[in-house]
């Protein structure tokens, strides 16, 4: 038997404990030279410690020990889920990219922002729009270019919070639209010609190209001008296009294809088509991005494969795996630790609910469960309560 300085004290006559060997389990045994008690000591908080590592692991990796049962585990684990994970810190200097999509999961939306190699932030909410972005725009400094998917509620917000920030819209997004409106194998030749012209985006690798499909794109409106503004009147045999009012008496024709022209017209005139090769934010050697790809396949991805993995989650569980998903996939993670609290694995116990006192009432009970005698409610004697 030794001890040390740092020995434990005994908790029956307060002197210092020497070891004793072990338990069969290998933890460290204690013993009082005086009273001779024998105890083992506790830490908790490596316990926690281990716990919540244990719990990351099955979490984001999937793996869990295999000296537990998987019900024990998450039984004894259950405290982690209330740990609240915080956007990362927003960074000094502003980024040259960021990339800004949203995802769906239940009835949530969660808003991410990506640099193209880490995430910088992300909200949650439960659709996309204005307020919701703002949120995210507000804690970060404007960066230099965004590449969207053409929401307007991140448009909105954009030109309110980031004034000086340059647009990509993304080029997959365009190509999705365009495809909305004309299938993959359209019958019209102009519509024929408009969804080559979107393919032919991703060819593009230099400004002489963009210059290039600008003219295309504007003999194409040259040539269909005439045919675009074809008018169908109303008749009583003629099927009225969703959209268009009952009082109306005629409307566009080809109104799919006035709804990709007007696509293209906004993004040529805001300059949000080819900001990814804009001499005076980048060169040609290392263009920025043009599409939300690298957002899709990253954050996007891990998040979809972290719930597939995860089949079944509450709400607010699934809401926490993604935080942590999303916290590992940043610059700089949050140490897990730091983040508990002792009222996250000690709760405060819940007070009963207290029951509404009814008002006492006044007069006997009209009906009612209680026991009275002149009910007849009691032991009987003879015949009908009377006695013989």
């Amino acid at each position: 038997m030794s001890g040390s300085r740092n020995s434990p004290s005994c908790g029956v006559c307060g002197r210092k404990l020497v070891k004793n060997g072990t338990t069969s389990a290998g933890r460290t045994r204690w013993r009082c030279k005086d009273c001779g008690a024998s105890s083992t000591q506790k830490r908790p908080d490596i316990t926690r410690k281990a716990e919540l590592t244990a719990f990351l692991t099955w979490l984001l990796h999937g793996r869990q020990p295999d000296h537990i049962s998987a019900r024990t585990f998450r039984r004894s684990r259950s405290w982690c889920w209330n740990i609240e994970v915080p956007p990362p810190a927003p960074p000094t200097e502003p980024a040259q990219v960021l990339m800004l999509d949203g995802t769906y999961f239940q009835s949530w939306c969660l808003l991410i922002a990506f640099d193209g190699t880490h995430v910088v932030d992300w909200q949650w909410c439960d659709r996309e729009k204005k307020i919701a972005w703002q949120q995210i725009l507000q804690r970060q400094p404007a960066p230099h270019v965004a590449v969207i998917d053409g929401g307007r509620g991140l448009l909105a917000a954009i030109a309110d919070d980031w004034p000086t920030t340059r647009v990509q819209r993304c080029y997959f997004h365009i190509f999705q639209t365009v495809r909305r409106h004309h299938t993959f194998k359209p019958r019209l030749d102009a519509a024929r010609e408009i969804v080559t012209l979107t393919t032919a985006l991703m060819n593009i690798r230099n400004s002489e190209q963009a210059v290039l499909w600008l003219q295309a794109y504007n003999d194409w409106e040259i040539k269909h001008d005439r045919f675009l503004r074809h008018r169908t009147y109303a008749r009583p045999h003629t099927v009225r296009p969703k959209g268009v009012a009952e009082t109306s008496t005629w409307w566009y024709t080809h109104r799919d294809l006035r709804k990709t022209r007007g696509l293209f017209r906004r993004l040529i005139s805001e300059e949000h088509l080819f900001t990814w090769i804009d001499p005076r934010l980048t060169d040609e050697e290392h263009p920025l991005p043009r599409t939300t790809s690298p957002l899709e396949g990253g954050p996007n991805k891990g998040l979809k494969d972290l719930f597939r993995a995860h089949r079944g989650l509450l709400t607010e569980h699934a809401r926490r795996a993604a935080e942590w998903k999303l916290n590992s996939l940043t610059a700089h993670p949050h140490d897990p630790w730091s983040l508990v609290r002792e009222e996250q694995h000690n709760p405060p116990p819940q007070r009963p609910k207290e029951t509404p006192v009814e008002d006492e009432q006044i007069g006997p009970a009209a009906y009612d469960t209680g026991f009275n005698w002149e009910d007849g409610n009691g032991i009987q004697h003879g015949w009908g309560g009377r006695n013989r």
